[in-house]
């Protein structure tokens, strides 16, 4: 090793200082050229700068460390190598920073592309993650660097909708290591205990479903099995739950549990058997519920077939000839008859009320035809119109033209029966005629017959 400070030199060619190694995907002779473009160089790590103890050199002909030493020590055999020494040093410093400078200009274009690669690689490791995606169940890690879990979703082509569900939820950060799960929400149209609607799930299978949707699955009916899966489309699904129910027939009571649809089902599981017309207290069809109490009703019947008359219509028809109060029958009706059959039951040994079930018409009744006078009644009559009316009405019926004797054959003011009033042109009974004309027939009476019509009281005439 030589004593000189001056006595190593490094190389200064292209391999001189090799490139560090680059990130994956970036390309390094780019950022070679890129670099040496921008400052003056002729190629990746090209340097065409020359020291300039080599231009000296190669005049002079020995380099400057030799030259140096020669003269120094000639000066020193001669006696003059104070002066020339401290000269000579001086300008081998001169060149020595010289020399420097001109390193550190050749040297930066190289520090500065290994700082880029180095900053860009930070920047790369930075931003990829490491990340765990499960989706319905199956997971697998990938590397990304979506900030968020939006943007992990959106990078793997997962579309979610409002029935699905995301662990984290959207939008929150993601850093390396960790976990996001994706479950799809899956329909179901459950019948549940009879009544239907539709529910949303993630779970994979039946059973799972049932345990998120709470339902009680011991000793339940279904339709399809528990370990059933279930798929994207969904599936259809019918539950009947366990339930007590109570049943009473033929005085006695039993308890069953049952996921039976109806409840003549369940009256079958009870061991009571419907005969004829027996039925249940309510109907057979349906859906039985938890607690509830049905009652068998023994049922006996039979039909009842009656006769029954249709009464007839009266058509009353004004007849000018007969005077005002006058009527006559011109048809009598008669009643119609319908022949009526009832249902009779007996439930649990008590009679219900007859059911009509059938009816006909057997017979129509016919209409009563009835000529109602309008003639204006006289109230003369010639032989009688002096006579004491007023005492005869007085003692015959008290002077009330409603009056009826005791056995019912006479009635009105002069006590007339039916045969002799209707002989003087009368309708009806006589007690229901005015007293005008119940008199004015009275006295057309008279005048046929004189007082004989009223043997105790006709002296009053003319009393």
């Amino acid at each position: 090793m030589s004593s000189s400070q001056y006595e190593t030199y490094e190389a200064y060619g292209p391999n001189a200082y090799p490139p560090p190694p680059a990130p994956d995907g970036f390309d390094v002779h780019s950022a070679q050229t890129l670099v040496s473009g921008e400052l003056g160089g002729t190629g990746a790590y090209g340097d065409t700068y020359a020291p300039a103890y080599e231009a000296r050199g190669a005049v002079e002909g020995a380099l400057p460390r030799q030259a140096g030493r020669e003269v120094g020590e000639g000066a020193r055999e001669e006696g003059v190598g104070a002066g020339v020494g401290r000269r000579g040093a001086r300008r081998r410093r001169a060149r020595y920073a010289e020399r420097s400078d001109s390193t550190v200009r050749r040297l930066l274009p190289q520090a500065l592309v290994v700082a880029f690669l180095a900053g860009g690689t930070t920047a790369f490791v930075a931003k990829d993650k490491a990340v765990e995606l499960s989706v319905d169940g199956k997971p697998r890690t990938l590397h990304t660097f979506a900030d968020d879990v939006t943007e992990l979703l959106a990078q793997q082509g997962i579309d979610v909708g409002a029935h699905d569900v995301v662990a984290p939820a959207p939008g929150t950060a993601l850093a390396s290591g960790d976990e996001v799960a994706v479950r799809y929400g899956r329909p179901v149209r459950l019948t549940l205990d009879g009544t239907r609607r539709e529910v949303w799930t993630t779970a994979h299978t039946v059973q799972g479903a049932l345990d998120q949707l709470g339902v009680r699955a011991e000793g339940a009916y279904m339709s399809v099995s528990r370990s059933q899966p279930i798929g994207r489309a969904g599936l259809a699904l019918d539950v009947r739950t366990e339930r007590a129910v109570t049943v009473m027939a033929d005085g006695r009571a039993s308890t069953v549990r049952t996921n039976a649809a109806t409840v003549r089902e369940v009256v079958e599981e009870a061991g009571v058997t419907l005969r004829g017309e027996d039925t249940t207290s309510v109907p057979g069809d349906s859906f039985p519920r938890d607690g509830q109490t049905v009652t068998v009703l023994r049922v006996t019947g039979s039909e009842e077939v009656r006769e029954e008359a249709i009464p007839f219509r009266v058509e009353r028809r004004d007849d000018p000839s007969l005077f005002k109060g006058t009527e006559v029958v011109e048809q009598a009706g008669q009643p119609g008859v319908r022949r009526v059959t009832y249902a009779l039951r007996t439930v649990n040994g008590v009679k219900q009320k007859p059911r009509k079930t059938d009816s006909e018409v057997v017979r129509e009744p016919r209409t009563q035809v009835v000529r109602v006078g309008t003639k204006p009644l006289p109230t003369s009559v010639q032989g009688a119109d002096g006579l004491n009316w007023h005492g005869l009405a007085a003692c015959e019926s008290g002077g009330r033209p409603n009056a009826v004797d005791p056995s019912g054959t006479y009635g009105g003011l002069y006590q007339f029966d039916t045969r002799t009033w209707h002989s003087l042109g009368g309708s009806g009974r006589p007690q229901d005629a005015t007293a005008a004309e119940q008199t004015f027939r009275a006295k057309k009476l008279y005048v046929r017959r004189g007082a004989s019509p009223w043997p105790h009281c006709g002296a009053r005439l003319h009393g």
